[in-house]
């Protein structure tokens, strides 16, 4: 339990300010990725639906 502490206590710990820029940023890549993967989604569908649209 000792050792336990011992470690513990080397931790860096971040403070509440890195804590909540460090969320806004997960949150801006997490929007961005999002919007990303929807319009490569969307092209790709666009495609299809051209493909399937010349075959009858």
């Amino acid at each position: 339990m000792r050792q336990v502490r011992a470690e513990t206590a080397k931790v860096h710990w971040p403070t509440r300010k890195e804590t909540i820029a460090t969320a806004i940023m997960v949150l801006i890549m997490t929007t961005l990725l999002a919007i990303f993967f929807f319009g490569v989604d969307a092209f790709f569908a666009t495609i299809v639906r051209f493909l399937l649209g010349l075959l009858g």
